[in-house]
């Protein structure tokens, strides 16, 4: 029986004339876009340009929100009250659903991004606070959530539709969670070795830590950061050799996912 999975990447994160990624390029490839919403990066104008090449291409646009911390590119923690947190999450999710609806299309997922998706898997609080923030303004939203953590958990107890992820080109901790990016086998490059790796997570159904554990979970979705060097080579591989491995990439708004 073959395999089915989605290939997402973190898409839209220039700024201005300033360009992060090639994220034509990847869109040649990848089924589902996480649009950053203008606040760890993205402006309106690059998110409407990302979100009319999603539909050109026949992707899943996603809405990527995070802290607002442009210079930080959304990687540093900041400590938020749910009063102020359930807002920041609305607005930017309220943003990419006006401008996908202007490029003829809808905003099919919600997932979080950076040090604010790193807080969510370690806290099951702030993630069901996260989650019910996207619910209440679009109940039928599908959550994109890292595999085998908090968030994971979070969206079974909310009973809502969700898609869990792995990472194709970071490395993990022995709690599932993504290791530090400062900390030596975080960020992975290396085309031919991200393919081996992600076809053994998506045969055995378990994340590969650094040290070779194996953590069994559901797996609906790979992931690789547009802003990485190497993105577009590491998603061509993927593309090209997981159908050969029996494992067919398609979009999860095609599978069910509670």
């Amino acid at each position: 029986m073959t395999r089915r999975v989605d290939l997402n990447a973190d898409l839209g994160e220039g700024f201005g004339p300033w360009e992060m990624g090639d994220d034509a390029a990847l869109m040649e490839v990848i089924t589902s876009a996480n649009i950053a919403c203008g606040f760890h990066a993205g402006d309106p104008c690059v998110m409407a340009h990302a979100m009319a090449v999603a539909r050109a291409k026949n992707v899943q646009i996603g809405a990527h929100p995070g802290f607002a911390d442009l210079q930080g590119f959304g990687r540093r923690e900041i400590q938020m009250s749910p009063s102020e947190l359930r807002p920041m999450l609305q607005y930017q999710i309220g943003a990419a659903q006006a401008l996908a609806k202007a490029a003829g299309g809808a905003v099919g997922h919600v997932k979080l991004h950076g040090a604010l998706s790193n807080m969510a898997a370690r806290d099951l609080a702030l993630a069901r606070c996260c989650f019910e923030a996207v619910l209440d303004i679009a109940p039928d939203m599908v959550l994109l959530v890292q595999a085998e953590t908090a968030m994971h958990h979070a969206a079974k107890e909310l009973g809502c539709a969700y898609a869990s992820e792995i990472y194709a080109d970071r490395g993990y901790g022995e709690d599932g969670t993504l290791l530090p990016r400062a900390q030596p086998g975080a960020v992975l490059h290396d085309p031919d070795m991200v393919v081996a790796r992600v076809v053994d997570m998506l045969r055995e159904s378990a994340i590969i830590t650094a040290k070779g554990t194996r953590l069994a979970t559901d797996i609906d979705s790979v992931c690789l950061h547009g802003d990485s060097p190497g993105a577009v080579a590491m998603a061509q591989a993927l593309a090209g050799r997981l159908p050969g491995a029996g494992i067919a990439i398609k979009g999860f708004s095609e599978r069910r996912l509670t």
